[in-house]
């Protein structure tokens, strides 16, 4: 039941991430760069605060005992995060939610998976083990997904006109936006780096009195506080180039509910990885499938949300078909990777059952023995 009520939770957070950007479309008069600061300010300072106080006692006192290259670790992989965010949002921008969403998401799904054996120089070692070989499966077929992605996208440039796209995505530029959803997707997947490194912190904060549910949210202040740093010195910079200062004080924009969208926009995307830390940690043994999970639900919700706001309106059979085809590829090739995963989690589940029937009391086992 508790592995079941982490696939819940990671469901949660997977619908609040592939509906976050929805929001941002009620924004009228400003510049991209002024409604993602706005909208920033609220999932990476506001929120991580006000829940990590509301959840975990004595929540700046557990800061101040983490050691020093934790937090370090913790907030670099945070501002590299940053990047891959700020990005993420000129993704959805030019492809769209349901084509952004599966390109993005899916080479971060790849990365996310590749980038720690390579790091430990275990990826020889992957190749080696059964487990290691559905994994790199399974990245093949996502890798496949977001190519057929790619050609749905440019089957849909090549049938609709100027204006039909338009009045679909409004900036729907596919080039700049695949080259822009390949290094986001790299890059959003040092969030899971991030959580890693700040296992630590998450123990200090359950010796302090945090339920265990709730100890990842002390890791998400420092580590999406490493995402504002790059996200808003982006951000400033570009209002500084396009002079676009003048959004926040313009009277003839709707000021106050354009901060009101921003808000429910940057509390929606917070409370992804909010539900995505209580999930972590019921999933027990399971916890390598947590990130695969993630993926799954955020590129499912965000492709329905695609096909209701009709972006791909206009678009023929055969394109719908292709795209349709894409995004199944990537969502298949996250339960590949899990399923990989799982294979490789076997033999040190039955190396600790071993270890546990050897140090039992010999009538324990002979009772067990009598039981089967």
């Amino acid at each position: 039941m508790a592995v079941l009520w982490g696939v819940i939770l990671h469901a949660i957070g997977g619908f609040a991430s592939g509906s976050f950007y929805l929001p941002y479309k009620k924004v009228k008069g400003w510049a991209w760069e002024s409604y993602w600061l706005v909208g920033g300010l609220v999932s990476w300072l506001v929120a991580p605060i006000v829940l990590g106080l509301a959840t975990v006692p004595d929540l700046f006192a557990v800061l101040a005992e983490a050691p020093g290259t934790d937090l370090a670790w913790v907030y670099f992989w945070g501002v590299m995060w940053g990047l891959g965010g700020l990005t993420f949002g000129l993704a959805m921008r030019y492809l769209g939610l349901s084509l952004g969403m599966a390109v993005t998401l899916g080479l971060c799904a790849v990365f996310g998976t590749v980038v720690p054996p390579l790091w430990k120089n275990e990826f020889a070692q992957l190749l080696g083990t059964p487990s290691g070989r559905m994994i790199l499966l399974g990245l093949g077929v996502c890798v496949l997904g977001i190519l057929v992605c790619g050609v749905a996208g440019m089957m849909k440039e090549k049938t609709l006109s100027a204006e039909e796209k338009q009045a679909s995505i409004a900036e729907f530029d596919l080039r700049k936006g695949l080259l822009v959803a390949v290094f986001s997707g790299i890059m959003s997947a040092c969030m899971s780096f991030g959580l890693d490194a700040g296992q630590g912190i998450a123990q200090l904060a359950v010796q302090h009195g945090a339920d265990p549910l709730y100890q990842n949210n002390a890791i998400l202040v420092v580590v999406l506080l490493g995402g504002l740093t790059s996200n808003g010195l982006w951000c400033l910079y570009l209002n500084f180039k396009n002079n676009t200062f003048s959004d926040y004080t313009n009277l003839t924009a709707p000021v106050a509910r354009n901060i009101f969208f921003c808000a429910l926009a940057g509390l929606t995307w917070y409370l992804q990885f909010f539900f995505y830390g209580m999930g972590d940690t019921q999933l027990g043994e399971y916890r390598f499938s947590g990130w695969t999970l993630h993926m799954a639900f955020i590129i499912t919700f965000s492709s329905l949300w695609g096909l209701y706001l009709h972006e791909w309106r206009g678009a023929n059979r055969l394109t719908m078909r292709t795209v349709s085809l894409g995004i199944l590829g990537v969502v298949l090739s996250t339960v590949i990777v899990g399923y990989g995963n799982y294979l490789g989690s076997r033999p040190a589940a039955a190396e600790t059952s071993s270890a546990t029937e050897q140090t039992a009391p010999q009538g324990t086992q002979l009772a067990e023995a009598g039981v089967h």
